[in-house]
């Protein structure tokens, strides 16, 4: 299969969607979990999304998947007696996600149907019921769980029940320290793309050019790009506040908004359809350039503000908050907090290679010399400096260095006792039935099979 086709395959049966292979599947009823079915057809597809994904199944799948259907059943069973719901917004939201990717990757909307063979109406259904249940599934673990919590004590208890060459060698991290800000552009070239994108709106109202066309060939967002500008269905919530107030003013689909501002860049908008509190609408991105010369004046400035941290005539915590346009630290001091783990803590591998790069050869409370990077989320550059706040050499897993790790260690394993004892309790209060052809399994929990 070509790279697409194997995506495709992948994310088509995890949200659930049935392959045209599995048209001449003889259906059945295999098990039955409260009042709700499990059909060889599922058994089917999860066997093959597997197979394709390269995923090790430990055991007969025919044993193993019905079963692992079987346990959301009854969490979503559990469910639907506590009152979980999901928000059906954020749901609509990653079904607009995996359809706009689909589209993108296969083409066209009627290539996407005919490669499925259902229309995106039907694609759409089954997607939506899909992340539907496996969002409730996990809005139901983390209710079971949610008064989990250890102390003190008992992590040091649980710290000292672990053998010496089980606890987990930790790689060398570092908690980093940041102040940036982009580069001033000058008004000149400010002007130069409100003109641009002021022309673009003369050529879409008169008639001259599609707003899709010129999008595609000239907005800086590339993904939206690729479909003509098109966001796909979002929420206010979704968007930036100037942006979602410009798109949300919007009632003519005919009409160009105004020029917007926001923390990307300078942005032109059109209506494609409100839905209820949702919007799809396209939009053309420019970004201004800036020259070596303006980065140059940056970096001066940065430097200026490293001389006077390093002379103790300005504290770095207080430069941060002077200084720094890094929305996602200036409050906490300008500290870096690792996307992956929600700790300050970054191995090397995980931080931006321009920062990696300068912080190795640092030692703890050194700042490194002005550096431009590039902000991925803006995708644009910034100047920056950078403090090492600490640093850890690779070592095994201790109370002083690895507290919060061995917490998150002892929690998780809480959380698997418990959920493993609440399955355990849900066999013996659920009806459960196994056609006799599919009951002969070393199951997991063996509770499936009453006395």
């Amino acid at each position: 299969m070509t790279r697409i086709k194997y995506i495709l395959f992948a994310l088509l049966a995890m949200t659930g969607i049935r392959m045209a292979a599995q048209d001449n599947v003889i259906d059945e009823v295999i098990w039955i979990v409260g009042d709700e079915a499990i059909l060889r057809s599922e058994v089917e597809e999860e066997r093959l999304r597997a197979e394709y994904e390269g995923q090790e199944i430990k055991g007969d799948p025919y044993c193993v998947i019905p079963e692992q259907i079987a346990i959301q059943k009854l969490f979503l069973h559990q469910a639907e007696l506590d009152s979980i719901s999901v928000n059906e917004s954020t749901v609509s939201h990653q079904v607009d996600m995996r359809i706009n990717y689909y589209i993108s990757q296969i083409g066209s909307k009627e290539k996407m149907e005919e490669y499925f063979r259902k229309t995106t109406s039907e694609i759409r259904e089954e997607m939506m019921t899909a992340i539907r249940n496996q969002m409730i599934i996990q809005q139901m673990q983390s209710k079971l769980t949610e008064n989990i919590k250890s102390t003190p004590a008992e992590i040091r208890r649980f710290y000292k029940s672990i053998p010496l060459d089980s606890l987990p060698m930790m790689p060398a991290q570092v908690e980093v320290q940041i102040i940036s800000f982009e580069p001033i552009v000058p008004t000149e070239e400010i002007e130069r793309i409100k003109s641009q994108l002021r022309e673009y709106t003369e050529r879409i109202t008169s008639g001259k050019s599609q707003f899709s066309m010129l999008a595609r060939m000239y907005s800086e967002d590339t993904e939206s790009a690729k479909r003509g500008g098109e966001l796909g269905f979002v929420g206010r919530g979704q968007l930036v506040t100037e942006f979602a107030d410009a798109a949300f003013a919007l009632n003519d689909p005919k009409k160009v908004s105004r020029i917007v501002k926001t923390e990307y860049g300078y942005h032109i908008i059109q209506l494609i359809e409100k839905r209820g509190d949702r919007i799809n609408c396209r939009h053309i991105l420019l970004r201004p350039h800036v020259s070596e010369d303006d980065k140059t004046r940056s970096l001066q400035r940065l430097d200026s503000i490293k001389l006077e941290i390093d002379s103790n005539r300005l504290d770095f915590n207080k430069a941060v908050v002077r200084f720094s346009q890094d929305k996602s630290t200036v409050m906490n001091n300008g500290v870096m907090i690792n996307p992956q783990t929600g700790s300050s803590s970054f191995e090397y591998k995980d931080l931006p290679p321009e920062i990696a790069k300068l912080v190795y050869n640092l030692q703890e409370g050194e700042i490194s010399a002005p550096f431009v990077m590039m902000d991925e989320t803006k995708n644009r550059e910034v100047c920056a400096i950078v403090r090492v706040k600490r640093k850890t050499d690779i070592h095994r897993a201790n109370l002083e260095d690895d507290f919060q790790m061995i917490r998150q260690m002892l929690e998780q394993k809480l959380s698997r006792e418990y959920i493993q004892h609440w399955i355990e309790q849900k066999q013996q209060s659920t009806f459960i039935q196994i056609d006799p052809k599919w009951s002969g399994c070393d199951f997991q929990y063996p509770g499936w099979i009453h006395e």
